[in-house]
């Protein structure tokens, strides 16, 4: 399926069980309305079984092309063929910009009808589609291989194209493009990140939000692009040469370039919907090619299952769908390189036709054991918008997750919640009371405190509650349940003690999640406090709320320097990353008084654990959530062993964090006072 070069032409190829004609159309422009050339397929020469296909002659990289396919237009028996509507080919690698796209003209009903999808719009859109990019696959990949960089040896940093470098403080000459990426890899480097993972890069719409701004009264757009419209093309918009399918080949020196600079590149996929919407939407492509085949449909076929949030859900286990979703998987590793996916709300990939969750969903299975895919990262956001919550339990020991309980609870221990030392034990720990009884270890738990979607770290210890105003949804928008608090001032401070308050909480948040076991992500911007204002849903805010201001990082070189070290201190120490839980041999639990811990008083806010990285060297870990200082008893000395202080979040720079071997001496050497609000680490050290 797809085009594909074969003697001297193109061979175009798709899925459609219930098409009765078919057309081929190609244009000399992306804005023309009227093809330069329409073939017509011939129902006995190009069509086998359910394919449609035909050969063309002298085919040339650039080329513009799209399908009209007609059928029977009838929604309630979910047929919504509309031969007036130019589709998108669904295997297209490139797509033609647009950057006035506007949905309406490929509504496939008539709006004035009484029941408005009832009647067949005879309205051409083919001046209003952007058109399908034939590309050829030649690109001098030199020596690139996959890097293969284990679990254990991988520091994830969640990011957006566009929003690293668009802001003028970015300092790179293709500003909020795929070469501006690239102009941050030694950034990246001396930071200590091994994976980027880049917000969705698949072809989608910035004009399909159409919400105004309150304040400024401006259109907002689609900034995330969680509403996919062409699966195997990177985003056009993120070039930044304009030419005709040039973004696949600016994308893959992107790979490229990282990889050389040994940085993984890991995309979030969307295959669980796709923009077309709900019965209101757009006709784009899957809708105007098998309506039926390709979503999940309610008993009136009218309408659209929804497990998504967004009016629609792919049909993900119906076997023509599996395999199309396979083949854009496998076209992502072998044409463009990539080391691994995150899937947006994957339990969606798990449900069958009617919706109901699989005991075993062959696609979740078929992705794991593919040959192809067989050393690609695999990580699942493990639940959906319809119940599903599958964090623990997420099909085999292949497949990573998102571990949205250790955000969670992490986040309460230190906002200073009650009852939680023994849910922070195990989140440090790897999470075994989730992962173990399914057979998954450590490395399946994907760490992380903050992502795209929520606050950013900065806004999580500045805000007690979320500011969606800017959004135009009376802040009804985004989740209310963010653990979060102000110390003091709801948003911006100029008051020194709650500044230092926040800088004291997001080290104790950066440490935890750089000395437990799992894969550590962090949110892009994390590392010098950026942040949305209090927006915790900025997927319309392509502007200045979601950008990265790298003036921040001249404010917040503290943070900056300590979440570099702090990256380091776990490359430094293995013993924290390793891919098995920690045997009872290995970890000793303590009070501050050198005691068991009790577990079950829920005011105990103050916890510490020795850690045996080998036959002598030891790291004693210190947490103190409180809101009282605390001395905690040392463990006893080896002879010729000291207790060093390497790390105090209650320090300031640059006496917060020791380098390597440079560790200094606490004051008292079997006693450490840590302070409220606080974290230390000390490592055991021979005179």
């Amino acid at each position: 399926m797809g085009t594909h070069e074969f003697e001297g032409g193109i061979n175009f190829s798709f899925f459609s069980r219930h098409a009765t004609r078919v057309y081929l159309e190609f244009f000399d422009r992306p804005q023309d309305a009227k093809a330069s050339r329409v073939i017509k397929f011939d129902p006995a020469c190009n069509h086998t079984g359910d394919m449609w296909h035909i050969w063309v002659e002298a085919i040339q990289p650039g080329q513009l092309y799209g399908y009209r396919v007609d059928g029977p237009y009838h929604p309630t028996e979910g047929q919504r063929f509309n031969v007036h509507k130019l589709l998108l080919d669904p295997f297209a690698t490139a797509i033609s910009r647009l950057p006035n796209w506007n949905f309406d003209p490929a509504h496939g009903f008539d709006s004035l009808a009484p029941k408005q999808d009832s009647v067949c719009s005879i309205q051409d859109d083919a001046g209003a589609m952007p058109k399908s990019v034939f590309t050829d696959g030649t690109f001098d990949w030199g020596n690139d291989r996959p890097l293969k960089h284990s679990w254990s040896k991988t520091v994830i940093y969640e990011t957006h194209v566009r929003g690293f470098t668009i802001h003028a403080s970015s300092g790179v000459k293709h500003a909020g493009t795929y070469q501006g990426l690239v102009e941050k890899i030694p950034y990246l480097q001396d930071l200590g990140v091994t994976a980027v993972e880049l917000m969705p890069v698949q072809e989608f719409n910035e004009n399909q939000v159409t919400a105004i701004h309150p304040q400024t009264g401006l259109i907002l757009r689609n900034y995330w692009g969680y509403d996919p419209v062409a699966f195997f093309a990177p985003k056009a918009s993120y070039s930044s040469n304009t030419g005709l399918g040039q973004q696949k080949i600016e994308f893959k020196d992107m790979v490229k370039a990282f990889h050389a600079g040994g940085i993984e590149v890991i995309l979030d996929v969307v295959f669980n919907h796709t923009a077309e919407g709900d019965e209101l939407g757009p006709t784009l492509c899957f809708r105007g090619m098998d309506n039926v085949i390709f979503y999940t449909l309610e008993g009136d076929k009218r309408y659209y299952k929804d497990f998504t949030g967004t009016g629609n859900t792919i049909n993900a286990n119906h076997p023509v769908v599996r395999d199309y979703i396979l083949t854009a998987l496998r076209y992502w590793v072998i044409e463009m390189h990539v080391d691994g996916f995150r899937f947006d709300l994957a339990s969606v990939l798990g449900r069958d036709g009617s919706g109901n969750l699989l005991a075993n969903p062959p696609l979740l299975a078929r992705i794991a054991e593919d040959p192809i895919l067989r050393d690609v990262k695999l990580i699942a956001e493990a639940w959906d918008t319809a119940g599903a919550y599958q964090v623990g339990s997420f099909s085999e020991r292949r497949w990573a997750e998102w571990n949205g309980q250790y955000r969670d609870d992490i986040r309460r221990f230190w906002r200073g919640d009650s009852g939680m030392l023994g849910r922070f034990a195990s989140r440090i720990c790897g999470s075994s009371d989730i992962y173990a009884n399914s057979g998954k270890g450590p490395e399946s738990s994907i760490n992380f405190l903050t992502c795209h979607d929520g606050f950013t770290l900065n806004d999580l210890v500045s805000y007690c509650a979320k500011h969606n105003e800017a959004n135009g949804q009376n802040n009804h928008d985004g989740s209310n349940d963010n653990f979060s608090q102000n110390n003091g001032a709801e948003g911006l401070s100029m008051d020194p003690a709650i500044e230092g308050l926040r800088n004291r909480l997001i080290k104790n948040f950066l440490l935890t999640l750089f000395i437990s076991r799992g894969v550590p992500m962090l949110l892009g911007g994390d590392e010098f406090r950026r942040t949305q204002r209090g927006n915790n849903n900025a997927y319309c805010q392509d502007n200045e709320t979601s950008w990265f201001n790298w003036q921040d990082m001249d404010q917040h070189m503290e943070i900056h320097l300590f979440t570099r070290a702090m990256i380091a201190f776990r490359r430094d120490h293995p013993v924290l990353s390793e891919e098995r839980f920690y045997t009872d041999a290995e970890i000793d639990w303590f009070s501050p008084q050198g005691r068991l811990p009790n577990w079950a008083d829920p005011e105990r806010k103050e916890l510490a654990c020795l850690i045996h990285e080998n036959e002598k060297d030891r790291l004693y870990l210190m947490f103190n959530s409180g809101n009282a200082t605390s001395t905690f008893t040392l463990p006893g000395l080896p002879s010729n062993y000291r207790w060093r202080l390497a790390i105090d979040t209650f320090r300031s720079v640059p006496l917060d964090l020791a380098a390597a071997k440079q560790e200094e001496l606490p004051t008292l050497s079997l006693h450490y006072q840590l302070e409220p609000r606080s974290s230390a680490v000390a490592v055991l050290r021979q005179i």
